[in-house]
């Protein structure tokens, strides 16, 4: 059987991608069932990423032609958001109505999704999701996927890129600042995370300027950020 392996996102994987967002969508745990209309997941999370930007998403291939993690992103925040609430998300607003008062997550998410955002780190102008089924974990690909964005950021011409993860998210922000990336404040219910780069040469890593090697007592790759 061949190996798992890192490639490109291909239009096939579109399906694959959305099963792997919503089996990590609640802080990195299966989410189905959780919200009122299962989609609203992939939909906000997932999906627009691989419309606007399909040469920053990357896929962990299973060795058989399905995906069973992920890397996306975008190299301009704000031009993203300004995207989503103008093109992506006019569509799909009447699939999900907004109780009144507003009632759940659901609701919160969709009310974020049709307001005006910016890029509140804007120092840091691109941003990523990464995702992994429990399979995938602890076998480097993790960080294999962060290393390919961040080339593909750094070839943009990209100074810096940040990320979100949930506090309850404990494998996650175990493994970012080994990954590399330093806190940023937090508004207590997301952590942020970020890290800068100079075109073509090291990544700074914390204080010590590279990062520390993994071993085999480190945590886990992380899900759902």
């Amino acid at each position: 059987m061949t190996e798992p392996f890192i490639r490109r996102y291909e239009a096939d994987d579109r399906d694959d991608l959305a099963y792997v967002c919503l089996l990590t969508g609640d802080s990195g745990t299966d989410a189905r069932g959780l919200h009122r209309d299962d989609s609203i997941v992939a939909d906000v999370f997932c999906l627009p990423y691989l419309d606007f930007a399909p040469e920053l998403a990357f896929v962990i291939d299973d060795g058989t032609g399905t995906a069973v993690g992920y890397i996306i992103g975008v190299a301009d925040t704000d031009a993203f958001y300004r995207w989503f609430a103008e093109s992506w998300w006019p569509p799909l607003a009447a699939r999900y109505p907004v109780s009144t008062p507003p009632a759940d997550t659901q609701d919160r998410w969709v009310l974020d999704a049709s307001g005006t955002r910016t890029n509140e780190q804007p120092e840091y102008p691109a941003h990523l999701h990464i995702d992994m089924l429990p399979a995938a974990q602890g076998r480097g690909f993790g960080r294999a996927l962060i290393e390919t964005m961040l080339d593909a950021l750094r070839d943009r011409g990209v100074p810096g890129v940040h990320l979100g993860a949930s506090a309850e998210n404990t494998g996650a922000l175990a493994f970012y600042p080994r990954a590399g990336f330093e806190a940023l404040p937090s508004d207590g219910l997301l952590v942020h995370y970020s890290t800068d780069y100079v075109f073509g040469g090291a990544l700074y890593y914390g204080q010590n300027g590279a990062p520390r090697p993994f071993s085999e007592e480190d945590p886990p790759a992380p899900v759902n950020a």
